[in-house]
């Protein structure tokens, strides 16, 4: 299975080029859309080996998400491989995600982080529990860690899934949408960092944003 791996980044120089060389180990092929950064993450990335495609100004990781898949689709690989560019999610959890790609009819397989919590922030359990419980409902199968953007996807599903959303609410509606097509969702455990990153997701913009989604999608 051919598969690139998809890193949305912005001002992330701090991890990129390490976290690239750590993956190239077990993938050859990375790409990174960095969303208008203003350090030199798209320069380190390049460097590190990684594809590079740029975005003048911020757009929004699913505005990056969707460059990307474009970039999967046209170069005929056979899945995309979504992760974060801060350090959180760690590449020795990539070989788990293939594995059950090539081994499983799912279209989709999403990382879970719930069986890892020791190191999670509390209000992030809570908050990612509950909004795993409703988005599983919504898409009639059961996804433990609906929020983990660690995530692989293959080119069947990306082929065959319309995303409109530009922002972070764009993880969820792969789900909802790859689910309403008739594909299977998997789950991989996997560990994730904390270190006290700050997020860059607005608590309050993203959230208003995201539950606007999940009742429009939910009327549909």
């Amino acid at each position: 299975m051919k598969i690139c791996v998809i890193i949305p980044t912005y001002n992330e120089s701090k991890e990129i080029a390490r976290l690239i060389k750590e993956i190239k180990e077990k993938n050859p092929d990375v790409l990174v859309v960095d969303d208008g950064s203003a350090d030199s993450t798209a320069e380190l990335a390049q460097a590190a080996g990684a594809t590079v495609l740029r975005n003048s100004v911020n757009q929004g990781k699913g505005a990056c998400l969707k460059k990307g898949f474009r970039y999967v689709i046209e170069n005929g690989f056979d899945a995309a491989l979504v992760m974060d560019g801060d350090g959180q999610h760690l590449p020795e959890d990539l070989p788990g995600f293939i594995n059950l790609a090539v081994t499983s009819e799912a279209g989709i397989v999403v990382g879970n982080r719930m069986s890892y919590t020791k190191n999670m922030p509390f209000i992030r359990i809570i908050t990612n529990r509950f909004m795993s419980w409703m988005i599983s409902l919504l898409c009639k199968q059961k996804i433990p860690d609906t929020q983990c953007g660690y995530r692989l996807i293959k080119r069947r599903a990306l082929e065959k899934i319309e995303l409109k959303t530009s922002n972070f609410e764009i993880e969820t509606e792969i789900l909802l949408n790859a689910s309403r097509a008739g594909f299977k969702i998997a789950s991989v455990p996997i560990k994730t960092v904390y270190r006290g990153e700050k997020s860059q997701i607005n608590p309050i913009v993203d959230t208003f944003r995201f539950i606007k989604f999940i009742i429009k999608a939910g009327s549909r």
